[in-house]
């Protein structure tokens, strides 16, 4: 298993409100964490970098090899939780960071199996020579229009509230995470990334990148290259870990 991971402010945006950690578990496990920050110019890159830390250092106090499902899924939602804490609480202490938040998406690797927490709408993917799985379901305007009929996904695309997300970490008191299990197999990949990347390529660029690419090593610089030469006005935030 190797992992790489990039973050840019993109052309357009100063400053990075988009945050990630990799951090290697025991001998053989990996957590990897990408935060999309909101809020305003003096919020948006603390919510991110305060939720992915918190939410990290959950995980870690809480990891043990060979843990089960059920316990996974257990310690997932409790950094979530913990790290949604952290940001409402400093937001309701900083005036000027009042409602601030952030997406966060995660993926906790253990063994063959791959265990993915979402809020917002940051996404997981699962990819390899037989084509590319969206893991996760954004938690956005568009994405629920898509699914009671009111949009096609390509129209999504360009639909003027397509950056309204439904659900972050931090702006409310509490809030619930959607829970994904993947079987990872060898010549795997799996890339998370914020919606910087994903409002400039297809599902079939990033599959191609990804699985066809000269290079895994080089892939998040040429997908980051990708998204700057279509204009890139938001922050660009990727990870891939490949098996």
């Amino acid at each position: 298993m190797e992992a790489w991971g990039l973050t840019d402010p993109g052309l357009v945006r100063t400053q990075n409100q988009d945050y990630y950690l990799l951090e290697k578990l025991g001998d053989h496990d990996l957590l990897a964490v990408v935060c999309d920050g909101m809020g305003g110019a003096r919020s948006g890159n603390v919510a991110s970098r305060l939720a992915a830390e918190v939410f990290a250092e959950e995980i870690k106090r809480g990891y043990r090899a060979g843990m089960t499902q059920e316990q996974a899924d257990y310690l997932l939602r409790t950094a979530v939780s913990i790290a949604n804490t952290a940001v409402f609480e400093n937001a309701q202490l900083n005036e000027e960071m009042n409602g601030m938040g952030t997406t966060l998406v995660a993926m906790l690797s253990m063994g063959k199996r791959a265990y993915f927490a979402n809020v917002g709408d940051s996404r997981g993917y699962l990819m390899n020579r037989q084509g590319i799985q969206r893991v996760t379901v954004d938690h956005s305007l568009v994405e629920l229009m898509v699914q009671r009929g009111e949009l096609t996904s390509e129209q999504a695309k360009t639909y003027p509230g397509k950056n309204f997300i439904t659900r972050a970490i931090g702006t409310e008191q509490n809030v619930s995470c959607d829970l994904y299990t993947a079987t990872l197999r060898q010549g795997d990949c799996v890339l998370l990334c914020s919606d910087g990347l994903t409002n400039h390529l297809a599902d079939q660029e990033l599959l191609f990148e990804v699985i066809h690419g000269v290079k895994k090593q080089d892939c998040c610089q040429r997908l980051l290259g990708i998204a700057k030469e279509r204009g890139a006005p938001d922050n660009v935030t990727v990870v891939l870990v490949a098996y």
